[in-house]
Order: structure tokens, then C-alpha cells, then sequence
């Protein structure tokens, strides 16, 4: 099921989009953005929801000390800023762009809920992908505060799989995935010199094999936390 919802996320854009209407398309941009720019800062007023074209978001915060933590990593099809349209008056998070080229679509929350109320196809994703992030975030909060360091990562490569994940002839599965190892150590809570080392060992132990953004489960191996 997940897998199928995945699939749909990635083909969100033709649905949510504003330029696929012919009444919000004149009057609607896309916004390119550069590798470290912002798109919104926390305490900002927030009154636009945003789709990711092409590219990837960041999504976090600041403790008072300086430190950054990090929501999520998003990419194409996703949404963020979806709580201005749950009422939010203003952000408790930013948005960070990680790759050049990046391109979103700002969506003002006075039209989203104007093609809510025109187009039930339309409020329905809306929802569903609302409701797929909120679960999606629950789960990565449980994992990071209930497991260590290599369950931590064995849940995320799991999670990977559930949305990532192709069968390939030989039994393996492949996991080809956005998200660089430096992404992954900021999702989990840990360093990358420690993933790196939970990654190896995974891979000694002929459970998987790696390589930049893709990962490969091997045929009826069950990764032990």
C-alpha cells in the first residue's frame, strides 16, 4: 500500500499544481531556488503551501544554542508548509533548498482552498498526502527516540525499501533513493562516520550491499537489529 501511495506522491504535481488549471494558470508562477537558499525562515507568516518540482527541501529548526535539527528531507511531488493551510499563523520551521535547480510551486492558501472546493479529486490527494506526513513523521519521532543508533538505521533503510524499494529477477531488492549519507545520519540522529560504520557492517554480514544513493537488499536476508 505504501508503495502504491509513493507512486502517487511522485505523480502529485499534475494534480495540485495550479498550472493544470486553466483558471489559476496565468496568474501562477514557479519559483527556482538555489543549493542553501531559503524559502522560509521560522517565525515567518505563513500563508503558502508549496510543491517540490524537482530538486530537495530541508525541513527544521533551531534550539536555542544553535543547533540545527532536521524534520525531514523532501523531494519530488512532496509538499511542506501544508500547516498555513491548517491555520497556521506563523512557521515553526524553515525550508532549505539542498540542490541547485531546485523548483517549487507556491500555492496561496485562498486558492488551494478555492480548488478544494471546485475539484473533490483534488482535496482528496490534498488530504491524503497530509495524513501520509503526519504518520510519516510520528514514525521517524518513535524511532529516534526509542532505538539506537543501528536499529535507527535498519528502520530507515526499511522505510526506504516500503517506498523505494524494486524486486529485481535475482531476489535482491533494489533501493535507489534521494537521499545522500550525510541526509540520512541528520534523519536518524546519528553521524556520518557512524552510519558509514553500520552501513559497512551490514555489509560484511552479507545483508546488503551499497553505493551513493542506492542500496541493495540481498535475497532472503533479513536485516537483524
Amino acid at each position: 500500500m505504501k508503495e502504491i501511495w509513493y507512486l502517487e506522491c511522485v505523480n502529485l504535481f499534475k494534480i495540485i499544481c495550479p498550472h493544470q488549471y486553466k483558471d489559476y494558470k496565468k496568474e501562477h508562477v514557479l519559483l527556482q531556488y538555489k543549493k542553501q537558499e531559503y524559502i522560509y525562515f521560522d517565525n515567518e507568516t505563513s500563508s503558502t503551501v508549496y510543491l517540490i518540482n524537482s530538486g530537495k527541501i530541508k525541513l527544521g529548526y533551531y534550539t536555542e544554542d544553535g543547533k540545527e535539527i532536521i524534520k525531514s528531507i523532501l523531494s519530488k511531488g512532496e509538499v511542506f508548509g501544508e500547516k498555513a493551510f491548517l491555520g497556521e499563523e506563523k512557521r515553526n520551521e524553515f525550508a532549505k533548498v539542498l540542490d541547485n535547480n531546485t523548483i517549487v510551486c507556491p500555492i496561496k492558501v485562498e486558492t488551494l482552498q478555492d480548488m478544494m472546493k471546485n475539484n473533490t479529486s483534488f482535496a482528496l490527494s490534498f488530504y491524503k498526502l497530509i495524513s501520509f506526513r503526519i504518520k510519516k513523521l510520528e514514525r521517524r519521532l518513535e524511532i529516534l527516540l526509542f532505538k539506537d543508533v543501528r536499529k535507527r538505521t535498519i528502520e530507515f533503510i526499511e522505510e526506504l525499501k516500503e517506498e523505494y524499494g524494486k524486486k529485481l529477477l535475482t531476489g535482491d531488492i533494489l533501493i535507489k533513493h534521494p537521499y545522500s549519507q550525510k541526509d540520512i545520519a541528520c534523519l536518524i540522529g546519528s553521524s556520518r562516520p557512524s552510519l558509514n560504520i553500520i552501513l559497512n557492517n551490514l555489509q560484511n554480514e552479507g545483508l546488503l550491499s551499497f553505493t551513493g544513493k542506492e542500496i541493495i537488499l540481498k535475497k532472503g536476508k533479513v536485516l537483524d537489529s
